[in-house]
């Protein structure tokens, strides 16, 4: 029997995150190398994974925190080998998603480790759940997919005031905080007669018996195999994008293809250039969207209910899920206690997205349907613990700042507006952005009064 992951209870304090150092235009990044060997049947990975960390804090560290979504798991996550610089590890504490490496001196500001791990993860299977009693399940397996998501050891971000950015999962919403990083992936299978069809964040090449994926500046590394997927592709901008779809899906698979490449011409022109040389769009064998880095899941359900139109939840989430590349992957957040400055953003790219793709579609189905069927009402900035429940959180975060958005464009117009998302896309890319980031790049482009704006939207003063 699979276990459902017990979750702790909020962190009791609650604050806005100040900005990650350091401020330098193009820091050196984490490089994350794995080796994995992917056991279709039996739903188990083994993997052997190098880090090299270069401390970019400002601050001499005395302990290196990774998060371990796995070990939330009884028996998923097995950590045989840690070690450090080549020695091995034996001062460290895994304790529920928190893996915590005392060093046996500071790490200097400005020097690098190399961390080896080698683990095996069991793999849960993905069972149907209520999004208000637990979160959703997308790592592990179910009867057509196993899904590789936040399934690796990683170095999470260091905050001012010596926070490492850790927070406890929540019922729904997210609570990782992401640093970029360059990904090398190596994947092959235990048994050469049975080959899944492998989506990933990222471009694929032989590499002897590996098959090597490559992603630099990436958040989130995401794999999901399937014997069963169909693939359909296509090319924007230089960019491969491919949708995987399960058998009988085959008119909503190429919808979806449509739409991430219509969006993805269209946010590239609206707020710039896509980061990757590829995105994957892929069918979920169960009812929640993600986003990763090049990467996202659609729900099981909006391929079940796409009726040939674009007026449907299956077009809509895809143009949210393509607009994550560039507010999550580009320009990132606490996703926790900050989550409108992402899921506030690609709901309005929605808009933007039918604006220029499908424009009849606002009137007759975006705005009745998609965002004022559930009257949506509460702080724009509330974080995912105060929530209240699946349904007023997304209410609040995602359609009210939709609605905050909408009638900002309207205050300073459009000019405006998206130079100043421009501009927020570049000061910001790669970092990991906050509400007085926003709002202080935001003054930059006009000298509108909007305090009542903020005052109607927000529960708190910016």
């Amino acid at each position: 029997m699979t276990e459902t992951p017990t979750l702790p209870p909020p962190t009791a304090a609650i604050e806005s995150t100040p900005s990650v150092l350091p401020t330098q235009a193009a820091p050196p990044r984490a490089q994350y190398t794995f080796y994995v060997v992917l056991d279709y049947a039996t739903k188990s990975v083994t993997v052997d994974q190098t880090i090299l960390y270069p401390n970019q804090t400002g601050a001499a560290l005395p302990d290196i925190v990774l998060a371990v979504v796995p070990n939330f798991w009884s028996d998923c996550f097995v950590l045989s080998s840690l070690s450090m610089d080549g020695a091995p590890v034996s001062t460290y504490a895994l304790e529920g998603q928190r893996l915590s490496i005392y060093l046996p001196q500071p790490l200097p500001a400005g020097a690098s480790v190399t961390l080896s791990l080698q683990y095996s993860l069991a793999l849960p299977e993905i069972v149907p759940i209520n999004p208000n009693q637990q979160r959703p399940r997308i790592f592990g397996y179910s009867a057509r997919q196993v899904n590789l998501v936040n399934w690796y050891p990683f170095i999470v971000s260091y905050a001012a005031g010596a926070r490492w950015l850790l927070h406890d999962p929540w019922f729904y919403g997210e609570h990782l905080v992401y640093d970029v990083a360059d990904f090398e992936v190596n994947i092959r299978p235990t048994d050469a007669t049975v080959q899944p069809v492998i989506a990933a964040s990222g471009a694929a090449e032989p590499n002897g018996e590996w098959r090597r994926y490559r992603l630099e500046k990436g958040r989130a590394f995401a794999i999901s195999a399937s014997t069963e997927f169909q693939v359909a592709s296509a090319s924007v901008g230089g960019v491969s994008v491919y949708s995987y779809y399960f058998p009988l899906f085959k008119e909503a698979g190429d919808a979806v293809l449509q739409t991430s490449t219509q969006a993805v011409q269209v946010f590239s022109e609206r707020y710039g250039p896509y980061p990757h040389a590829t995105l994957s769009a892929v069918q979920g064998d169960f009812n929640d969207g993600m986003e990763y880095s090049a990467f996202y899941f659609l729900p099981l359900d909006f391929y079940n209910l796409y009726d040939g139109t674009p007026n449907g939840y299956l077009t809509a989430v895809a143009a949210h899920e393509t607009a994550h590349q560039w507010w999550f992957e580009q320009v990132a957040n606490d996703q926790a206690l900050e989550p409108w400055l992402d899921e506030a953003l690609c709901t309005y790219s929605e808009y933007i997205y039918y604006e220029n793709a499908v424009p009849a579609a606002l009137d007759n189905w975006w705005w009745p349907v998609r965002i004022n069927f559930y009257q949506p009402k509460g702080w724009v900035d509330m974080h995912v613990y105060d929530g209240g429940g699946f349904r007023p959180y997304t209410d609040a975060v995602y359609f009210r700042g939709a609605y905050f958005l909408n009638d900002l464009r309207i205050r300073i117009g459009d000019e405006a507006f998206f130079a100043f998302l421009q501009d927020y896309l570049a000061q910001e890319n790669g970092r990991i952005a906050t509400a007085a980031d926003f709002f202080r790049i935001l003054r930059q482009h006009t000298s509108a009064d909007i305090s009542d704006l903020v005052a109607t939207y927000f529960q708190n003063p910016h």
